[in-house]
């Protein structure tokens, strides 16, 4: 009976010394070359891309069904990117306005859209987070169009109309390589 305890306990025993004894001191080393491939491969699986066109001069639109006609771009890092949203819808601004955020990588899109609800003073563009954002367009109103420029570091970057109850159905990528 005693040998019943016995083996099982030996062999977890064996099995912890087994996995425990062989640790890497070269941590922070391999952590950093980890980071630089986590930048190159994020922008190969972004699914579609190799589907998208190459274009520096970007142009979008955003309808009264919450929807933005393009949801994903890829553009040359480091150089300058034009992009014009255009609202094509015919409700009034205060009920169906559009903007485009550009955020960071990293940044939560839904914390976002939840502090972008409380900034109507600013268009939805909450002064709290301006560190979160990459870019971003006026809102828009029916008919109404914007054009900005901007450049990006090599990444992929999600983009978002912050009106509120907008970023949960409009939003997309772009990928900068």
């Amino acid at each position: 009976m005693k040998r019943l305890f016995v083996l099982p306990a030996v062999a977890l025993a064996l099995s912890l010394a087994a996995c425990g004894g062989n640790e890497n001191k070269s941590t922070s080393t391999a952590t950093e070359e980890n980071k630089t491939e986590e930048v190159s491969t994020a922008t190969e699986t972004v699914p579609g891309i190799e589907n998208v066109e190459l274009s520096n001069t970007l142009s979008i639109e955003g309808n009264d069904q919450m929807k933005f006609n393009k949801e994903l771009f890829r553009v040359k890092a480091g150089e300058p990117v034009e992009l014009t949203l255009k609202n094509v819808g015919t409700l009034p601004k205060e009920s169906m306005g559009h903007n485009l955020v550009i955020l960071n990588p990293g940044v939560d899109i839904a914390t976002f859209g939840g502090e972008a609800t409380s900034a109507a003073d600013s268009e939805y563009i909450p002064k709290t987070s301006l560190s979160s954002i990459a870019a971003h367009t006026k809102l828009l109103g029916p008919g109404e169009e914007d054009k900005i420029s901007f450049t990006l570091e090599k990444g992929v970057y999600t983009f978002i109309c912050s009106f509120p109850g907008h970023f949960g159905m409009m939003q997309g990528k772009i990928v900068a390589e």
